[in-house]
């Protein structure tokens, strides 16, 4: 499916599926299906070949919408897009540019969230991402998303729930497996970091025998709550609560700019080297999607100088 160069990859699949490759292996999936009613991002593979996510709850039939990586929020005007016991959709509407190269493999495409009746969309969302690699076969993903209503303005209301969410692999759950929830303040557990601000969270434990990887979760200084408040569980999952203290609106003509970044990475969490990788990431410029001159020509994702 891979060719030896560029050395970063992105290939479309059947079913609205991309795969994203790094030196010839495949190290991350999109699925925008019309069969699940919403997009996400499974499996996370870390530097031993393995999946660092996982699609749903270990222990909870009812928590199938944990989709591994993916986007989500509770209560949009009153609507549920967190669950799936609800009419609400989020629709992969076009891809917009596919981008190979030796620094990274990129990739933007327009969502679009739908309450299940009415049919117009409320939300309007670009989400851009970039996959390189890093260190001891690590892998930075880097997420970026705009979302603007549709209408003149519209409410994500104060929740938990939302916006972007992960669910590590069982193994490496502090409940199911025995994983290790961290903060940036080196405090751990769900008792000491839920609700709690922090620059970045990391869930790291047992992938296999003898071992261990985990995951690390950025959140980027621009964000409008950074740093923002987390929701984490000891069964395995990670969010940053954009509207964990107050509603957050969203208007026609200015979009509301998220940026976060996962590091898939070998061994424990080490504390300087998730730090330093944070300064990195808050210092980097923002992702845009540069339009072809002609039709068919082909967009192109940069970064603004």
């Amino acid at each position: 499916m891979f060719t030896r160069s560029p050395r970063c990859q992105i290939v479309p699949l059947p079913g609205r599926q991309v795969a994203f490759g790094i030196d010839g292996r495949e190290r991350l999936r999109w699925h925008a299906g019309s069969d699940v009613p919403r997009p996400f991002f499974f499996p996370l593979i870390g530097p031993s070949g393995l999946p660092l996510t996982r699609m749903g709850h270990p222990g909870a039939p009812d928590h199938d919408h944990h989709r591994s990586i993916w986007f989500a929020h509770h209560k949009v005007m009153g609507i549920n897009f967190w669950g799936d016991a609800t009419d609400a959709q989020i629709r992969q509407e076009e891809w917009l540019a596919y981008d190979d190269g030796d620094d990274a493999a990129k990739m933007a495409c327009r969502l679009a969230w739908y309450d299940g009746h009415d049919p117009a969309p409320l939300v309007d969302q670009q989400l851009i991402v970039s996959v390189a690699p890093d260190d001891a076969d690590g892998v930075l993903f880097e997420i970026q998303t705009s979302l603007k209503s549709v209408a003149d303005s519209l409410e994500l209301e104060q929740t938990n729930f939302g916006l972007l969410a992960v669910r590590v692999a069982k193994s490496i759950s502090a409940r199911f497996g025995n994983g290790v929830l961290t903060g940036s303040s080196g405090q751990s557990t769900e008792k000491l970091l839920f609700g709690k601000p922090s620059a970045w969270i990391d869930y790291s434990g047992s992938i296999d025998a003898d071992v261990t990887e985990g995951i690390t979760y950025f959140d980027h200084s621009s964000n409008p709550t950074y740093p923002s408040k987390w929701h984490v569980r000891d069964d395995g999952w990670m969010g940053a609560s954009i509207c964990r203290d107050a509603p957050v609106m969203l208007t026609k003509n200015d979009p509301l700019t998220l940026r976060y970044l996962l590091h898939a990475h070998a061994g424990a969490i080490d504390m300087t080297s998730a730090n330093s990788i944070a300064d990195r990431f808050n210092s980097s410029t923002s992702l845009r999607v540069g339009r072809g001159g002609k039709p068919h020509h082909r967009n192109s994702i940069s970064r603004l100088p």
